[in-house]
């Protein structure tokens, strides 16, 4: 019964590690909420009134989620360094309280020090965030000059409160953040193959939800990489670790992909497009094969159970032999001789099968260390070989010069956005004050924070309307609560505990979300400061969509960036990031010079999930302009698939100095030159809209033509040099796909 217990509580684990990679979301959630908690206990046994106990708890909430950075010794100081901010922030408060036209200039500056001090990275942006909110709070609570000194011992048991918390009763640190970020890829790549099972065994009727849940695995394994990704040079122990497990987690996410790939390829008429893979909506391929079950469809079925497995396997179980045959089994499928009698396509299924048994089999090995080898085959060996000599190539390459991180250019961003809130908030403190001269302060805070992550006007008037749903759904909560709250001071305040845990869980998840429980927790605190009423949460709904909309038009007016304008930019910036990966590995595939193709990959991943973030206005379902939400879906759609297949051509090359199996062929050059240019004049055409300046998109012979395919009795680097061709025609497919949404002329093929 134990072990049945622990089996269960290790799946319901894997299920929660897999939908909060790193536990993120529950970390921040639980350290927020221990905070208030104990800042509640030690203000509760000082004897503090509700309104103090309201603004304590407030306090710790703000102390506790403002800090961003990573390292414990930077918290800590910036955690020291917001205490003054604070209290420097709640003494104004209560000297301009009665001053109104002072207050209102003061706060306006504030605001708009407060956005200006993002340029100074993550200590900035907390500093500024502990200055804004501790000040709402000083308005929310009515501080006066009389009550400043107990405030300051408020302020100050919160913020001690926060560091205990942060530091001691919860702690987290970027090597244990890592590790369940690490945990959270093994959860995700074993529900993709989950998925990847059920699109083989699924019927012509099925096929499309079996699809959509490869699709949706694909995009979430590829999430939780990216994340590992940045909290690499933080959580190893020196670059070489860190720059070995990129390397893993890499050829692991390329390897799920592509067995995806061939899955789809397996189940089709035709070979399986990467594009597919991408694009929500796209035709489902016609499922006429693999009807029946045989032999070599059932030992399929067999092996992608035992890779599932095998992934889900914790760390530091590895010996035995039952997983020791497993492994070796899967493994063998990279060797010809061990391919099961089966068509083309299902053998091509095999090896990715082992191609994704060598991932998993190298990700443990820079995670965990050596493994246990007395029961390896050959073939197995094999692979350890190739994957000690990646290892030792990573040790002895030079270590590149960091890059300084230029700041320069966010300076007019930054200035922009501080104009832009400090004009939107005096349109807010104008109107607010209109509807209600006490709670006016509730439009400013919303124009503040559809501000807050937003680059374009778009992006803004989105998050505005989000935010106005959340708190219409959260006054009509807050309605019913605390009706059924009354005065029972702690039963509110645990409710308000919850709904504070809520709102950081689903922050990342769903801005509307998060509004509504802010709006039903704030009911909840107006109870407990005697001050509720249905029409002071109906006041909020006013407030909140004066606020929105006073950030819509200052961002509208002021110094507007028009969400065409920001996607083109991060259009450009995705193209150029996929230019350096196409031209660098193609390069070294053809027998050029090293290059970091790893982080270059990284950065094109970034580029594109800034891309993606930003054309949220664009494919959002309120937008009217359905045609126009559609380009944006299939041009996104297009990109990632590109970076599927630059990603694949970077890992093979990184492989090429110490691979057996893969050699440089020069003719790969030429390939890749045609692809280079088409990105090029795609990026001219998004940066200058001139069709005669740029140029035309080269079309030609297929690329895979270049070479012949495999044959029979072809050596090992054939094989593999046509796989790389494959990926070279595809991304040269996509590329000259993504021209004709964006309007770039294409040349006709001389005849």
């Amino acid at each position: 019964m134990r072990a049945a217990g622990r089996a269960a509580w290790a799946r319901v684990w894997d299920r929660v590690a897999a939908s909060d990679p790193g536990l993120l979301r529950l970390t921040a959630g639980l350290r927020t909420v221990c905070s208030i908690a104990l800042t509640l206990a030690v203000l509760s046994l000082a004897g503090a009134s509700v309104p103090h106990l309201v603004a304590g708890a407030m306090s710790a909430m703000v102390s506790t989620f403002a800090i961003r950075e990573k390292q414990r010794g930077q918290q800590a100081v910036t955690l020291a360094l917001g205490l003054p901010v604070a209290l420097a922030s709640v003494s104004l408060s209560a000297l301009l309280n009665s001053r109104v036209v002072a207050g209102d200039v003061f706060f306006v500056l504030l605001i708009f020090g407060a956005v200006y001090s993002r340029r100074f990275g993550d200590r900035g942006t907390a500093l500024g965030l502990i200055g804004f909110q501790i000040y709402f709070l000083s308005l929310f609570v009515g501080a006066t000059v009389s009550a400043l000194p107990r405030l300051y011992g408020v302020l100050g048991v919160a913020f001690v409160c926060s560091a205990l918390v942060r530091f001691a009763l919860v702690p987290e640190t970027p090597a244990g953040t890592l590790d369940r970020l690490r945990r959270a890829f093994r959860a995700r790549f074993a529900q993709l193959v989950t998925a990847q099972i059920a699109l083989l065994d699924a019927g012509p009727d099925d096929m499309e939800k079996a699809l959509a849940d490869v699709r949706e695995g694909t995009a979430r394994l590829h999430e939780t990489a990216l994340l590992i990704q940045g909290r690499l040079e933080d959580g190893t122990s020196d670059a070489t670790v860190a720059r070995l497990v990129q390397r893993r987690i890499a050829d692991a996410e390329v390897a799920a992909e592509r067995l995806g790939l061939l899955l789809l390829t397996a189940r089709s008429a035709e070979r399986g497009h990467t594009l597919t893979l991408h694009l929500p909506g796209a035709p489902v391929p016609l499922a006429d094969r693999l009807p029946e079950r045989d032999e070599a469809t059932d030992t399929l079925r067999r092996d992608l159970e035992a890779l599932r497995l095998l992934v889900l396997r914790p760390s530091g179980t590895d010996s035995g032999t039952a997983l020791a045959h497993v492994r070796n089994r899967l493994l063998g499928y990279r060797e010809e001789e061990n391919l099961p009698d089966a068509p083309d396509a299902v053998q091509d299924v095999f090896r990715g099968i082992g191609e994704a048994g060598r991932a998993v089999l190298g990700l443990r090995i820079a995670v965990d260390g050596p493994q246990d080898e007395s029961e390896d085959t050959p073939a197995t060996t094999r692979s350890r070989e190739e994957l000690d000599a990646e290892d030792i190539a990573i040790a002895g390459s030079e270590e590149s010069e960091s890059e300084d991180a230029e700041r320069t250019g966010l300076r007019r961003p930054t200035t922009r956005a501080a104009v832009q809130v400090a004009v939107g908030s005096s349109l807010a403190i104008i109107g607010g004050e209109f509807l209600s001269s006490q709670r006016w302060y509730w439009a400013v805070l919303t124009c503040w924070i559809v501000f807050i992550n937003t680059s374009s006007t778009g992006e803004i008037l989105v998050k505005g309307y989000r935010r106005l749903l959340g708190t219409v759904l959260g006054v009509i909560a807050g309605i019913g609560l605390a009706g059924l709250v009354g005065h029972h001071t702690w039963t509110a305040f645990a409710l308000v505990l919850l709904f504070i845990f809520a709102m950081f869980y689903t922050a990342p998840l769903s801005y509307t979300l998060m509004s509504f429980f802010v709006t039903a927790m704030l009911g909840l605190l107006y109870t407990l400061l005697h001050t509720y009423s249905a029409s002071v949460l109906l006041l909020r709904i006013e407030e909140t969509a004066l606020g929105a909309a006073c950030g819509v038009v200052a961002a509208a007016l002021v110094l507007p960036v028009h969400t065409d304008r920001r996607t083109n930019e991060l259009l450009g910036t995705v193209l150029e990031r996929l230019t350096d990966v196409t031209e660098a590995a193609v390069d070294q595939l053809s027998g050029g010079a090293a290059a970091e193709l790893l982080d270059k990959a990284r950065d094109l991943d970034q580029a594109l999930a800034d891309l993606s973030a930003s054309t949220q206005p664009l494919t959002h379902p309120i937008t009217p302009l359905r045609a126009r939400r559609d380009t944006a879906r299939y041009v996104v759609a297009l990109l990632e698939t590109c970076a599927y297949h630059a990603r694949y051509l970077a890992a093979t090359a990184e492989l090429l100095p110490t691979h057996p199996s893969i050699a440089a062929d020069p003719r790969l050059r030429e390939a890749g030159r045609r692809i280079v240019h088409n990105i090029g004049v795609i990026g001219a055409h998004v940066s200058d809209g001139d069709d005669a300046a740029v140029g035309e998109i080269e079309t030609g012979p297929s690329i895979a033509s270049l070479l012949r395919p495999g044959t029979p009795g072809t050596p090992r680097y054939g094989r593999v040099t046509d796989r790389v061709l494959r990926h070279l025609q595809r991304l040269d497919e996509a590329v000259v796909g993504l021209a004709r949404p964006l309007g770039v002329p294409i040349a006709t093929p001389a005849k």
